[in-house]
């Protein structure tokens, strides 16, 4: 068993992001995501399923073109898409990669 306290955790930024990962199987990839105020990250094509949960902060997120408000505790979920986000004022979040069954 392992509990992760994702307000501890060090991130790094979208550049080197592979150092945010905490867990990783066959199945699904976590990661911290922080971003300064005024971060942003660029548009990503992702080929698995995604979840966004916003531990602190909001972000404005897109999603295919579409944009909304993720706010603090609250959760985001989508099948393969081209996403995006930017924070005004900051925000800390946990992000779920899950594959995608052949």
């Amino acid at each position: 068993m392992q509990i992760i306290d994702l307000m501890e955790l060090e991130a790094q930024g979208y550049e080197k992001r592979q150092v945010n990962v905490f867990f990783q199987n066959d199945l699904f990839k976590a990661r911290v995501i922080v971003l300064e105020s005024g971060g942003r990250i660029p548009d990503c094509q992702m080929d698995s399923h995604v979840m966004f949960y916003v531990v602190e902060g909001e972000v404005r997120l897109s999603c295919n073109g579409k944009t909304s408000v993720l706010k603090e505790k609250q959760v985001f979920i989508t099948e393969p898409a081209l996403l995006s986000m930017e924070s005004e004022s900051g925000a800390r979040l946990m992000g779920v990669q899950i594959r995608v069954r052949d």
